[in-house]
């Protein structure tokens, strides 16, 4: 029996992807003009971004314990094998949720073939996890193995990201309302990256003509072999810099095209890092 993937949302994969890997996925929440919506399903990014446009300020929550129960009982009840990989625990209380959930349901199903494990990465990062193990899945490897990749993977997956204002990243608490404003009054751009699980700043670039060729002087500095793996770029509602990102990609490293996977920052994480985000994410050569 195949063992089945399981993901969330945070992801940023798109549904595509779900239905060509067999993947299942859970919904975190979006809540936006007092309303909630499941992320991927019932909201797509483009309308939280463009309600940020406009002032909004979309908020997001985890998924719940009753999904969690609910499916993981599916599986338990009929003792088929689940790897849940989840959106690092520092950025939400999906994994921890999920933990418990799995503990509950043992209660009954003490020999459910069931795992969960912490990513500790976010958007397509976090998908390019969940793609090497759902390939791995897909070709009959066993949940021990699955897990063993998914870690690996996970341990040497670099975020690399920017933001194009920095009032985004305020609102969420990561910077201090004065660096917000005066960043903005100079036009810095901040790079930062994920370190254990948890928005890191790296560097400031002065001046967007800069930034690209940066976050790739540092892809070179962290990254390997660039022409065997997979190169993931996120955008928030951007999909042209993130085409020119990938084009500077191939340019200077030589990965084929169809290796670079670009995908719109979701709604979940969008709603914290604002339009014009571009993240770049690549397997490192030692551990981050």
């Amino acid at each position: 029996m195949l063992v089945k993937i399981l993901a969330d949302s945070a992801t940023d994969l798109s549904m595509n992807h779900y239905n060509e890997f067999d993947i299942e996925m859970v919904p975190l929440t979006v809540h936006l003009d007092e309303k909630e919506y499941k992320d991927n399903v019932e909201i797509q990014p483009k309308t939280v971004y463009d309600a940020m446009r406009q002032g909004k300020s979309p908020k997001t929550s985890q998924v719940s314990p009753e999904t969690f129960h609910n499916l993981f009982t599916t599986y338990a009840e009929k003792n088929e094998p689940l790897v849940y990989l989840a959106f690092s625990s520092e950025l939400s209380g999906t994994y921890q949720t999920a933990k418990m959930m799995l503990l509950e349901v043992k209660e009954t199903y003490p020999d459910a073939p069931i795992d969960v494990v912490d990513t500790k990465c976010a958007s397509i990062g976090y998908g390019l996890v969940v793609l090497y193990a759902a390939k791995a899945a897909k070709n009959g490897a066993s949940a021990e193995d699955i897990i063993q990749s998914a870690q690996y993977h996970a341990t040497h997956m670099e975020h690399i990201f920017t933001v194009d204002d920095l009032e985004y990243l305020y609102r969420g608490g990561r910077v201090s309302k004065t660096a917000a404003f005066v960043g903005s009054l100079l036009k810095i751009k901040p790079i930062l990256h994920v370190e254990n699980g948890k928005l890191v700043p790296l560097e400031k670039i002065r001046g967007s003509k800069k930034l690209f060729n940066r976050m790739l002087d540092i892809m070179e500095e962290r990254g390997t072999d660039f022409t065997n793996q997979l190169i993931g770029i996120s955008h928030g509602d951007d999909f042209e810099r993130a085409e020119q990102l990938s084009s500077l990609i191939q340019e200077r490293f030589g990965t084929a095209k169809e290796d670079i996977v670009i995908e719109m920052v979701g709604s979940v994480i969008g709603a914290h890092s604002g339009p014009g985000t571009i993240a770049l994410f690549f397997l490192n050569s030692s551990p981050k």
